[in-house]
């Protein structure tokens, strides 16, 4: 009898213990230490996935590789990784979960300025710090919010860029220049149009193709009708994959050429030997060409079994620069957890932060001071391209 009393009061007990337990592993501590959340907002599912998810990969080795130093100060890092979709509306409401979570007091994103424009309105209202590793169009941080930072460059240099090594380089005289209407492209395209227009050549077309649309026929043949020198694209490697693919197809044998939206290993899956003479400008530095950055490389592939993409280095560059600022605002407090708006003024404060692909300081939009545009050109059918320019601001 009383053997068969004890057994359900032992059991309850360790019900309650399981319960206590269970309440102290959430309660925003980890082994002892408090924890801060690091988020990260890029494309992990749809068209621009292989370059969303290669943020998110060197958001992760960055704060793999700087734990430890946290461990020492009393904090455990983590990274929260949500997919936007490429979507804005995607991208608003994972801002808004980002922001709810109060462990959560910066993020790495965003691949697409189209998403980062909306949801850096709800960072800015719950002062959350974006760093972004890709968002190039002019507006993301012109807008002059104290939360929004990057480490690339703008479409106003990047589309110039591209259309002095067309005009001067290239020597296109006649061109055709097809945009994507997003944010991004649509910005791009235009700044490239209107350098190259100073620069004397003539656009000969400028026409606009819907995201997600399969078939380029028509467009390309209003291209291929104008006998241009070179065709220009604005927009990302789902839709310009397969315009470099249908132009060749089209009898187009000239150069063509778009932005870092292109610089991916899938523009060569979708393209194929079609990409043999596309040039490219790129906001993203060749991690091949120093020897930290091959170490970077090496130890990517390493961990997560895949190469390096064109932001790969750019994710870990901006969650490293997310980590510089903390640490600061840590020993800045005390050594005690800041507040969001301590995180976000240390941020914007880092100075000659030395990159694995780039260095960065802010300037007061949020821009980097020493964001460089890259010129390469596919020689081969394989990824990377060859870089012939590095061209400074």
């Amino acid at each position: 009898m009383k053997l068969k009393k004890m057994v359900p009061l032992a059991a309850a007990v360790i019900i309650v213990l399981g319960l206590i337990s269970g309440c102290a592993s959430n309660s925003g501590s980890s082994g002892g230490k408090e924890v801060i959340e690091i988020g990260s907002q890029s494309p992990l599912s749809g068209s621009s996935a292989t370059l969303g998810d290669a943020i998110r990969l060197g958001a992760q080795l960055a704060i793999e590789d700087q734990k430890a130093a946290f461990e020492k100060k009393g904090f455990t890092i983590k990274l929260k990784d949500l997919d936007d979709q490429g979507d804005p509306k995607k991208g608003v409401a994972n801002a808004q979960i980002l922001a709810s979570d109060k462990n959560v007091l910066a993020l790495v994103g965003h691949l697409n300025s189209g998403v980062a424009i909306p949801s850096s309105e709800v960072y800015e209202k719950n002062n959350l710090a974006m760093v972004s590793p890709a968002t190039t169009a002019t507006v993301v941080t012109d807008r002059g919010l104290k939360s929004v930072n990057r480490i690339c460059a703008r479409d106003d240099f990047q589309g110039p860029a591209g259309a002095n090594f067309a005009v001067k380089t290239l020597k296109a005289k006649k061109i055709f220049v097809i945009q994507d209407k997003t944010a991004y492209g649509s910005g791009l395209a235009e700044q490239f149009r209107d350098q190259a227009k100073k620069l004397g050549a003539e656009i000969v077309g400028y026409e606009g193709i819907t995201v997600g649309e399969k078939d380029f026929s028509g467009v390309l043949s209003q291209a291929v009708a104008k006998k241009p020198d070179l065709i220009y694209f604005g927009g990302v490697y789902a839709e310009g994959g397969l315009i470099i693919k249908q132009a060749r197809q089209k009898g187009f044998n000239g150069p063509i050429m778009g932005g870092d939206g292109l610089d991916s290993s899938s523009t060569v899956q979708i393209a194929g030997d079609a990409v043999k003479g596309v040039y490219l400008t790129s906001v993203a530095g060749d991690v091949t060409k120093t020897e930290k950055g091959q170490e970077f490389a090496k130890k990517y592939k390493d961990k997560f079994g895949k190469n390096v993409e064109s932001y790969s280095a750019y994710g870990y560059d901006s969650a490293a620069v997310i980590l510089k600022g903390l640490m600061n605002a840590i020993n800045d407090n005390d050594g005690k957890k800041p507040s969001r708006e301590q995180v976000e003024k240390a941020i914007r404060a880092v100075k000659d932060y030395d990159g694995v692909t780039t260095k960065v300081s802010f300037n007061d939009k949020g821009d980097n001071t020493y964001a460089k545009v890259y010129i390469y050109n596919f020689e081969q059918a394989k990824y990377p391209p060859v870089q012939k320019a590095e061209i400074s601001q």
